[in-house]
Protein backbone atom coordinates (compact mmCIF):
# COMPACT_ATOMS: atom_id res chain seq x y z
CA UNK A 1 0.00 0.00 0.00
CA UNK A 2 0.89 3.20 -0.80
CA UNK A 3 3.29 4.92 2.44
CA UNK A 4 0.90 5.72 5.27
CA UNK A 5 -0.48 9.19 5.93
CA UNK A 6 1.25 8.68 9.65
CA UNK A 7 4.52 8.71 8.18
CA UNK A 8 3.39 12.06 5.94
CA UNK A 9 2.01 13.68 9.80
CA UNK A 10 5.55 12.72 11.45
CA UNK A 11 7.48 14.03 8.79
CA UNK A 12 5.69 17.39 8.45
CA UNK A 13 6.73 17.58 12.28
CA UNK A 14 9.87 16.63 11.73
CA UNK A 15 10.70 20.07 9.21
CA UNK A 16 8.77 22.11 11.13
CA UNK A 17 11.24 21.15 14.13
CA UNK A 18 13.82 21.77 11.56
CA UNK A 19 12.72 24.98 10.57
CA UNK A 20 12.12 26.60 14.26
CA UNK A 21 15.67 24.74 15.15
CA UNK A 22 17.85 26.00 12.21
CA UNK A 23 19.90 24.49 9.43
CA UNK A 24 22.50 23.64 11.51
CA UNK A 25 20.17 21.76 13.72
CA UNK A 26 18.30 19.58 11.06
CA UNK A 27 21.43 18.55 9.84
CA UNK A 28 22.62 17.03 12.94
CA UNK A 29 19.62 14.70 13.00
CA UNK A 30 19.84 11.42 11.44
CA UNK A 31 16.74 10.69 8.92
CA UNK A 32 15.45 6.99 9.81
CA UNK A 33 12.65 5.26 8.71
CA UNK A 34 10.69 2.61 9.26
CA UNK A 35 8.49 -0.04 7.44
CA UNK A 36 6.01 -2.18 9.60
CA UNK A 37 3.66 -4.89 7.89
CA UNK A 38 1.33 -4.86 10.92
CA UNK A 39 -0.26 -1.81 12.70
CA UNK A 40 2.34 -0.13 14.82
CA UNK A 41 0.04 -0.49 17.93
CA UNK A 42 1.09 -4.66 17.31
CA UNK A 43 3.24 -5.59 20.68
CA UNK A 44 6.37 -6.63 18.57
CA UNK A 45 6.84 -3.52 16.25
CA UNK A 46 5.57 -1.20 18.96
CA UNK A 47 8.71 -1.45 20.75
CA UNK A 48 10.85 -0.57 17.59
CA UNK A 49 8.91 2.44 17.14
CA UNK A 50 9.16 3.67 21.12
CA UNK A 51 12.36 3.44 21.00
CA UNK A 52 12.86 5.72 17.97
CA UNK A 53 10.47 8.22 19.26
CA UNK A 54 12.54 8.50 22.34
CA UNK A 55 15.67 9.18 20.20
CA UNK A 56 13.21 11.85 18.21
CA UNK A 57 12.19 13.02 22.22
CA UNK A 58 16.10 13.58 22.81
CA UNK A 59 16.47 15.31 19.61
CA UNK A 60 19.07 12.69 17.63
CA UNK A 61 16.98 11.71 14.40
CA UNK A 62 14.00 12.13 12.07
CA UNK A 63 11.51 9.85 12.09
CA UNK A 64 8.96 8.68 9.73
CA UNK A 65 6.97 5.01 9.06
CA UNK A 66 5.04 3.33 6.98
CA UNK A 67 2.00 0.67 8.71
CA UNK A 68 0.43 -2.44 6.91
CA UNK A 69 2.85 -2.79 4.50
CA UNK A 70 2.05 -5.77 2.25
CA UNK A 71 4.44 -8.29 1.50
CA UNK A 72 4.40 -7.47 -1.96
CA UNK A 73 4.66 -3.56 -1.56
CA UNK A 74 7.41 -4.00 1.28
CA UNK A 75 10.63 -3.85 -1.55
CA UNK A 76 9.41 -0.04 -2.96
CA UNK A 77 8.73 0.89 -0.03
CA UNK A 78 12.35 0.32 1.32
CA UNK A 79 12.91 1.92 -2.13
CA UNK A 80 11.35 4.72 -1.49
CA UNK A 81 12.77 5.65 1.40
CA UNK A 82 16.57 5.09 0.70
CA UNK A 83 16.09 7.24 -2.44
CA UNK A 84 14.56 9.97 0.14
CA UNK A 85 18.09 9.89 1.76
CA UNK A 86 16.95 7.95 4.42
CA UNK A 87 20.31 6.85 6.25
CA UNK A 88 19.06 4.31 8.55
CA UNK A 89 15.87 1.98 7.76
CA UNK A 90 14.14 -0.32 10.00
CA UNK A 91 11.98 -2.48 9.75
CA UNK A 92 11.02 -6.79 9.80
CA UNK A 93 12.10 -8.21 6.79
CA UNK A 94 11.16 -12.11 8.05
CA UNK A 95 8.47 -12.67 4.89
CA UNK A 96 10.39 -10.61 3.10
CA UNK A 97 14.06 -11.59 3.14
CA UNK A 98 15.30 -12.09 -0.62
CA UNK A 99 13.47 -8.45 -1.39
CA UNK A 100 14.82 -6.78 1.40
CA UNK A 101 18.61 -7.96 0.96
CA UNK A 102 18.25 -6.94 -3.16
CA UNK A 103 17.41 -3.49 -2.04
CA UNK A 104 20.31 -3.29 0.50
CA UNK A 105 23.10 -4.14 -1.72
CA UNK A 106 21.59 -1.50 -4.42
CA UNK A 107 22.42 1.25 -1.48
CA UNK A 108 25.10 0.06 -0.43
CA UNK A 109 25.54 3.73 1.46
CA UNK A 110 22.14 2.95 3.89
CA UNK A 111 22.18 1.65 7.01
CA UNK A 112 19.60 -1.22 6.77
CA UNK A 113 18.57 -2.70 9.83
CA UNK A 114 16.23 -5.42 9.83
CA UNK A 115 14.20 -8.27 12.29
CA UNK A 116 15.79 -11.50 10.48
CA UNK A 117 15.91 -14.92 10.88
CA UNK A 118 19.21 -14.46 8.32
CA UNK A 119 22.55 -13.57 8.74
CA UNK A 120 24.13 -10.13 8.42
CA UNK A 121 25.15 -8.63 4.90
CA UNK A 122 28.02 -6.97 3.88
CA UNK A 123 28.33 -4.40 4.04
CA UNK A 124 24.91 -2.49 5.37
CA UNK A 125 22.08 -4.91 5.94
CA UNK A 126 22.08 -5.57 9.96
CA UNK A 127 19.90 -7.98 11.56
CA UNK A 128 17.94 -8.19 15.48
CA UNK A 129 15.59 -10.23 17.10
CA UNK A 130 13.96 -10.67 19.77
CA UNK A 131 15.79 -12.40 21.90
CA UNK A 132 13.65 -12.58 25.17
CA UNK A 133 13.91 -15.78 26.04
CA UNK A 134 15.43 -15.42 29.59
CA UNK A 135 12.67 -13.33 30.77
CA UNK A 136 10.08 -15.29 28.83
CA UNK A 137 11.43 -18.40 30.98
CA UNK A 138 11.05 -16.69 34.45
CA UNK A 139 7.49 -16.21 33.41
CA UNK A 140 6.95 -19.53 32.79
CA UNK A 141 8.05 -20.53 36.27
CA UNK A 142 5.65 -18.29 37.68
CA UNK A 143 2.93 -19.54 35.06
CA UNK A 144 3.18 -22.94 36.56
CA UNK A 145 3.33 -21.64 39.95
CA UNK A 146 0.03 -19.73 39.50
CA UNK A 147 -1.65 -22.87 37.71
CA UNK A 148 -4.22 -24.76 39.95
CA UNK A 149 -5.17 -27.57 36.66
CA UNK A 150 -1.46 -27.98 35.76
CA UNK A 151 -2.79 -26.69 32.11
CA UNK A 152 -1.51 -24.11 30.07
CA UNK A 153 -2.81 -22.65 26.81
CA UNK A 154 -0.21 -20.88 24.46
CA UNK A 155 -1.13 -19.32 21.30
CA UNK A 156 1.53 -17.85 19.10
CA UNK A 157 1.58 -16.31 15.83
CA UNK A 158 3.33 -18.33 13.22
CA UNK A 159 5.93 -21.52 14.74
CA UNK A 160 9.14 -19.70 13.19
CA UNK A 161 12.39 -19.03 14.88
CA UNK A 162 11.33 -16.01 17.10
CA UNK A 163 8.18 -17.07 18.48
CA UNK A 164 9.83 -20.99 19.18
CA UNK A 165 12.53 -19.67 20.96
CA UNK A 166 9.67 -17.95 23.55
CA UNK A 167 7.44 -20.56 23.64
CA UNK A 168 10.06 -23.24 24.54
CA UNK A 169 12.08 -20.92 26.99
CA UNK A 170 8.85 -20.58 29.29
CA UNK A 171 7.80 -24.22 28.67
CA UNK A 172 11.32 -25.19 30.31
CA UNK A 173 10.32 -22.43 33.38
CA UNK A 174 7.29 -23.86 33.84
CA UNK A 175 8.72 -27.43 33.75
CA UNK A 176 11.45 -26.11 36.64
CA UNK A 177 8.92 -25.60 38.69
CA UNK A 178 6.08 -28.25 37.57
CA UNK A 179 7.88 -31.15 35.34
CA UNK A 180 4.43 -32.23 35.32
CA UNK A 181 3.09 -29.08 33.45
CA UNK A 182 1.04 -29.98 30.05
CA UNK A 183 0.88 -27.83 27.43
CA UNK A 184 -1.69 -26.77 24.66
CA UNK A 185 -0.17 -25.20 22.12
CA UNK A 186 -1.50 -23.55 18.59
CA UNK A 187 -0.64 -21.33 15.76
CA UNK A 188 -3.07 -18.82 14.46
CA UNK A 189 -0.70 -18.63 11.17
CA UNK A 190 -1.07 -14.37 11.46
CA UNK A 191 0.65 -11.54 13.08
CA UNK A 192 -2.47 -9.40 14.02
CA UNK A 193 -5.62 -11.43 14.05
CA UNK A 194 -7.14 -10.71 17.73
CA UNK A 195 -10.45 -12.80 17.08
CA UNK A 196 -8.79 -15.64 15.96
CA UNK A 197 -6.42 -16.07 19.06
CA UNK A 198 -9.16 -15.78 21.20
CA UNK A 199 -10.56 -18.28 19.82
CA UNK A 200 -7.95 -20.29 19.60
CA UNK A 201 -7.72 -19.50 23.44
CA UNK A 202 -11.21 -19.81 24.52
CA UNK A 203 -10.60 -23.90 23.17
CA UNK A 204 -7.70 -24.64 25.38
CA UNK A 205 -9.62 -22.77 28.70
CA UNK A 206 -12.33 -24.81 27.62
CA UNK A 207 -9.81 -28.05 27.88
CA UNK A 208 -8.91 -26.75 31.45
CA UNK A 209 -6.30 -24.51 30.95
CA UNK A 210 -6.22 -22.33 33.44
CA UNK A 211 -2.93 -19.75 32.48
CA UNK A 212 -2.75 -18.61 28.81
CA UNK A 213 0.71 -17.73 27.32
CA UNK A 214 -0.63 -14.74 25.47
CA UNK A 215 2.17 -14.61 22.47
CA UNK A 216 -0.16 -12.65 20.50
CA UNK A 217 -3.01 -9.83 21.18
CA UNK A 218 -6.45 -11.32 22.10
CA UNK A 219 -5.35 -13.93 24.18
CA UNK A 220 -6.07 -12.24 27.42
CA UNK A 221 -8.91 -10.90 26.23
CA UNK A 222 -10.62 -14.81 26.14
CA UNK A 223 -8.69 -14.88 29.62
CA UNK A 224 -10.43 -11.94 30.98
CA UNK A 225 -13.55 -13.24 29.93
CA UNK A 226 -12.84 -16.58 31.10
CA UNK A 227 -11.57 -15.29 34.49
CA UNK A 228 -8.17 -17.31 34.14
CA UNK A 229 -4.98 -16.37 34.35
CA UNK A 230 -2.41 -14.31 31.40
CA UNK A 231 0.93 -13.95 31.07
CA UNK A 232 2.04 -11.25 28.72
CA UNK A 233 4.86 -11.78 25.78
CA UNK A 234 6.95 -8.54 24.09
CA UNK A 235 5.26 -5.65 26.18
CA UNK A 236 3.51 -5.28 29.67
CA UNK A 237 -0.23 -5.13 29.27
CA UNK A 238 -1.40 -5.55 32.92
CA UNK A 239 -2.55 -2.08 33.16
CA UNK A 240 -5.24 -3.27 30.64
CA UNK A 241 -5.86 -6.54 32.57
CA UNK A 242 -5.30 -6.02 36.21
CA UNK A 243 -6.64 -8.71 37.52
CA UNK A 244 -5.68 -10.76 34.20
CA UNK A 245 -2.03 -10.87 33.17
CA UNK A 246 0.44 -12.09 35.96
CA UNK A 247 3.64 -11.24 34.21
CA UNK A 248 5.36 -10.34 31.38
CA UNK A 249 8.46 -10.78 29.37
CA UNK A 250 9.30 -7.96 28.40
CA UNK A 251 11.44 -6.40 25.41
CA UNK A 252 13.42 -3.21 25.25
CA UNK A 253 14.55 -2.34 21.72
CA UNK A 254 16.42 1.04 22.76
CA UNK A 255 20.21 -0.67 23.57
CA UNK A 256 19.69 -2.31 19.72
CA UNK A 257 18.55 0.97 17.91
CA UNK A 258 20.30 3.67 20.37
CA UNK A 259 23.85 1.54 19.09
CA UNK A 260 22.07 1.56 15.48
CA UNK A 261 21.91 5.27 15.88
CA UNK A 262 25.16 6.16 17.15
CA UNK A 263 27.26 3.70 14.52
CA UNK A 264 25.67 5.29 11.45
CA UNK A 265 26.04 8.55 12.73
CA UNK A 266 29.71 7.87 13.18
CA UNK A 267 29.96 6.44 9.72
CA UNK A 268 30.85 3.02 11.49
CA UNK A 269 28.00 1.25 10.66
CA UNK A 270 28.17 -2.84 9.23
CA UNK A 271 26.26 -5.84 9.05
CA UNK A 272 26.33 -7.00 12.44
CA UNK A 273 23.73 -9.08 14.38
CA UNK A 274 22.38 -6.86 17.12
CA UNK A 275 20.27 -10.04 18.46
CA UNK A 276 22.50 -10.18 21.34
CA UNK A 277 21.67 -6.40 22.71
CA UNK A 278 17.62 -7.96 23.42
CA UNK A 279 19.40 -10.40 26.36
CA UNK A 280 19.34 -9.08 29.99
CA UNK A 281 22.56 -8.20 29.88
CA UNK A 282 22.35 -5.53 27.86
CA UNK A 283 19.28 -4.28 29.27
CA UNK A 284 17.22 -5.07 26.15
CA UNK A 285 14.73 -7.39 27.58
CA UNK A 286 13.43 -7.82 31.43
CA UNK A 287 10.72 -9.27 33.68
CA UNK A 288 8.25 -6.85 34.06
CA UNK A 289 6.82 -5.34 37.43
CA UNK A 290 4.48 -7.66 39.06
CA UNK A 291 1.97 -4.88 39.75
CA UNK A 292 -1.38 -5.95 40.92
CA UNK A 293 0.30 -9.41 41.20
CA UNK A 294 2.89 -8.15 43.54
CA UNK A 295 1.25 -9.90 46.69
CA UNK A 296 -0.73 -12.21 45.22
CA UNK A 297 1.92 -14.46 44.03
CA UNK A 298 3.51 -16.84 46.41
CA UNK A 299 6.75 -15.55 47.97
CA UNK A 300 8.15 -18.92 48.09
CA UNK A 301 7.92 -18.94 44.54
CA UNK A 302 9.15 -15.47 43.48
CA UNK A 303 12.12 -16.53 45.61
CA UNK A 304 13.10 -18.97 43.42
CA UNK A 305 12.05 -16.61 40.16
CA UNK A 306 14.52 -13.89 41.64
CA UNK A 307 17.34 -16.49 42.21
CA UNK A 308 17.23 -17.78 38.71
CA UNK A 309 17.11 -14.18 37.57
CA UNK A 310 20.35 -13.38 39.61
CA UNK A 311 22.04 -16.42 38.29
CA UNK A 312 21.20 -15.62 34.57
CA UNK A 313 22.59 -11.74 35.03
CA UNK A 314 25.30 -13.30 36.93
CA UNK A 315 26.05 -16.00 33.88
CA UNK A 316 25.39 -18.80 35.92
CA UNK A 317 22.46 -20.41 34.41
CA UNK A 318 21.79 -19.67 30.33
CA UNK A 319 18.70 -20.17 28.56
CA UNK A 320 18.93 -22.74 25.66
CA UNK A 321 17.91 -21.40 22.36
CA UNK A 322 15.51 -23.37 20.99
CA UNK A 323 13.95 -22.77 17.95
CA UNK A 324 12.45 -26.06 17.25
CA UNK A 325 8.46 -25.95 16.78
CA UNK A 326 7.10 -26.25 20.21
CA UNK A 327 5.11 -29.60 20.87
CA UNK A 328 1.94 -29.57 22.71
CA UNK A 329 1.35 -32.14 25.68
CA UNK A 330 -1.79 -32.03 26.48
CA UNK A 331 -4.85 -32.53 24.04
Amino acid sequence: MPIHRRATVLAAAAVALATVAGPAFAQAKLKVAAIYTVPVEQQWVSRIDKALKAAVARGEIEYVFSENVSNADYERVMRSYAEKGHQLIVGEAFAVEAAARKVAKDYPKTAFLLGSSGKPQAPNFGVFDNYIQEPAYLTGMIAAGMSKSHKIGMVGGFPIPEVNRLMNAFMAGAREVNPKTEFMVSFINSWFDPPKAKEAAFAMIDKGADVMYAERFGVSDAAKERKVLAIGNVIDTQAQYPDTVVASALWNMEPTIDLAIKEVKAGKFKADDYGVYSTMKHKGSELAPLGTFQSKVPADLMAKVKAKEQAIRDGKFAVKVDDAQPKPSAK
